[in-house]
């Protein structure tokens, strides 16, 4: 009776309370056996417990690791996270459209009032494919300056859009004419002599004077306000438009060239007062529900998934403490890592984002903030995550589990491999930027080195790379055959055919497995030892109360 009363005190789910019992158990054991000898009674061995121990263990790590239809059938319970997973991927890629068609609208709108400012202020606009829009004499600047004056003040009577002058309490926001110069400079290249302040200067004013042995650039400031009307075509409520307009003569280079380009930064707000006929406002509110429920429904999904991991990362430890009791071995890293749940991981990442990007669109919606490129970043990358996702459902088909394990356990080479050909790549791309970038726009700047490289692995634009370089001196000429034959050598026949064959071998490895069905690891090799199927009805509730009276496994359950 005493050893009875000590086992009803196991404590559901503890670990530890098992391996005390066993060592508890000894004596009282040893006074059974005794009590056995004088009464007839059979005394359970420590065998027996251990082996039950075992196998009931075993058969929690396997519904731990069953799928959402094996679970159901071993115990009957909903595949709720299942069916919340499956409702996420509808509501969220319909937001992510939504947003998408807004954002779309309003990048447009941008840009089109962008090229308008560029052909009603810069003198004989030309596409800019056809040549960098500049100027090489003082009277060109000159004309040029007059011109943008003369072409702002009667804007209204030439444009067809609906722009407008900015107005600060009824006062219409003048033009701005600055220069940006050295504080003083005296230069004489026919003497080969130059005295220079490098401090520099801006004066804004109406008449303008250019000394161009100073002067880094002229900016003109103008600010200009407009409606976004077509937006009522999609049931949204128009948005006004401030456009800051900075348009730049820039001569830091003091080469002779005078490079002009229009900059713009815009503020978007909520119209001061509107009317659209047949609207109630209702679209915004079905919207701002809608939203309400995505934001619902993830932080559902991320409270469920985290949980889940929770668990995994909890069950994990116990395991660590079986496998040493049992065994005596220490559970490898990659044995530990199975417990955590990679897919729960990218649902978590995946539902932060989406409830993040939902409340930015929540203000956008009320015009409380503009921020369209960061909330279409979250909204995105979290429909992608989303929809990756879906892999791992078609990972319950043997035939798709293939794909995905073999992505998987490549994963870790496939990184090592990349570590290593990043940095020969990036080698190339220095190289090609000091030296090259020079003789050959593609080479100019850091970010279209790697571009342009990037290209050249997938086999796109080669002719064309190699044309630019022919009218070079010859030394560069010689360098650029070599340093490009080389690269394409080197990365389209030797690092991509080891990067395949990274990943073919890890494929062969898996099917050869599958095919014998030996298991991976020392994890799936004490799993495989359960018989027991999910339809078995072997596989009772954890919080059944009667598991932990009844047998050892309650200290598992």
């Amino acid at each position: 009776m005493h050893e009875d009363r000590h086992y009803h005190e196991c404590p559901l789910r503890e670990v530890v309370c098992i391996f005390s019992l066993m060592e508890d158990r000894e004596p009282l054991l040893a006074a059974r056996s005794e009590e056995s000898r004088t009464n007839g009674h059979v005394a359970w061995s420590t065998h027996t417990l251990e082996s039950k121990a075992v196998e009931d263990f075993r058969r929690r790590l396997k519904y731990f690791f069953m799928n959402p239809c094996e679970k159901y059938k071993a115990r009957g319970r909903k595949p709720w996270k299942l069916m919340l997973q499956i409702l996420k991927i509808a509501i969220i890629t319909v937001q992510l459209v939504s947003f998408g068609l807004s954002n779309q609208m309003m990048v447009t709108f941008k840009d089109e009032n962008l090229m308008t400012f560029r052909h009603l202020f810069l003198k004989e606009y030309k596409d800019p494919r056809l040549g960098s829009y500049a100027l090489y004499t003082k009277a060109d600047v000159y004309d040029h300056i007059y011109y943008i004056i003369n072409r702002y003040t009667s804007l209204q009577n030439l444009s067809v859009g609906n722009l407008a002058y900015e107005s600060v309490d009824g006062k219409y926001s003048p033009l701005s004419v600055c220069q940006v110069f050295y504080r003083n400079s005296s230069i004489d290249p026919g003497n080969d002599t130059f005295d220079i302040d490098p401090h520099i200067e801006k004066e804004c004013c109406l008449l303008i004077c250019v000394c161009v042995s100073r002067l880094l650039s002229v900016n003109i400031y103008l600010n200009l306000k407009t409606i976004n009307l077509q937006t009522v075509r999609h049931h949204e409520l128009p948005d006004c438009y401030d456009f800051h307009i900075m348009i730049v003569f820039d001569n830091r280079a003091h080469s002779g060239k005078i490079k002009v380009d229009i900059e713009n930064d815009v503020r978007i707000y909520e119209c001061r007062d509107w009317n659209v006929e047949g609207t109630s406002g209702k679209n915004n509110y079905l919207l701002l529900l809608f939203d309400s429920v995505v934001i619902l429904a993830c932080l559902t999904s991320l409270i469920l998934c985290t949980r889940s991991v929770i668990n995994g990362i909890q069950l994990q430890f116990e395991f660590n403490v079986f496998f040493h009791a049992y065994y005596n071995k220490i559970v490898t890293w990659s044995d530990r890592m199975e417990f955590v749940n990679g897919w729960y991981i990218l649902i978590i990442v995946s539902d932060t984002l989406t409830i993040a990007g939902s409340v930015l669109k929540i203000g956008i919606q009320a015009k409380f903030q503009t921020n369209y490129d960061v909330c279409s970043i979250l909204l995105g990358t979290a429909t992608m995550l989303v929809w990756v996702g879906v892999i791992r459902y078609l990972g319950f088909f043997k035939k798709y589990n293939l794909l995905i394990l073999t992505l998987r356990a490549a994963l870790p080479n496939v990184f090592r491999f990349c570590c290593c050909a990043t940095m020969i790549y990036l080698g190339y791309c220095f190289c090609g930027w000091i030296v090259l970038g020079p003789y050959h726009d593609k080479f100019r700047t850091f970010d279209k080195v790697t571009e342009c490289l990037f290209s050249l692995i997938n086999g796109d634009d080669m002719y064309a790379t190699f044309l630019q370089m022919r009218d070079k001196t010859y030394m560069v000429w010689l360098f650029s055959r070599l340093y490009l034959y080389s690269f394409i050598s080197l990365f389209i026949y030797m690092v991509l055919s080891l990067f395949i064959a990274v990943i073919t071998d890890t494929y062969e490895t898996i099917k050869h497995h599958q095919q014998d069905k030996e298991p991976f690891s020392q994890l799936q090799a004490l799993i495989a030892e359960c018989r027991d199927q999910p339809e078995s009805g072997r596989y009772q509730t954890d919080d059944d109360p009667s598991t932990c009276c009844l047998s050892p496994c309650g200290c598992f359950g």
